[in-house]
């Protein structure tokens, strides 16, 4: 079953945002299977964010990732990373159109309040970042069967 990763950036997890964006994904049919509250820690962020080293935004990440407590969230089941990255939406906020996690709340493209995998190599990459493999759980829903049917 495909998987990706998303994180609740630190605007997210500060204004009470961490249910609402989390039943967005649940209601769309994708099942948690990993999930955590940590303050990331700057080597973390490092790796975390890479692919951006030397970009003049790139300290400002860093800085705003680590500023505050995220929620990391691995989301399980058929088409996720390409149908997180619709729910979530464009990076800029004023751009992201509405119903989108980030054109409902996100503030500007700094406040975006979202991470999320943008292919399924970097979903895997990511996962073993914030993950063990112990702690991304296998469990069946009725809802599986279902969705195994259609």
């Amino acid at each position: 079953m495909e998987r990706t990763l998303i994180i609740v950036k630190p605007e997210g997890v500060q204004r009470g945002l961490v249910g609402h964006v989390l039943a967005r994904f649940e209601a769309k049919g994708f099942k948690i299977a990993g999930l955590k509250l940590i303050h990331m820690s700057r080597e973390l962020a490092e790796r975390h964010y890479a692919e951006h080293q030397g970009k003049p935004f790139y300290e400002g990440l860093v800085a705003h990732i680590t500023s505050s407590p995220v929620v990391v969230a691995v989301l399980e089941g058929p088409g996720v990373v390409a149908t997180t990255r619709l729910l979530i939406g464009p990076t800029k906020p004023a751009e992201a159109p509405a119903g989108t996690v980030r054109g409902d709340l996100g503030l500007d493209v700094g406040l975006n309040i979202i991470h999320g995998s943008d292919g399924d190599a970097s979903a895997q990459r990511e996962i073993a970042l914030f993950f063990t493999p112990a702690e991304v759980l296998a469990y069946p829903r009725a809802v599986d069967r279902w969705i195994a049917s259609a």
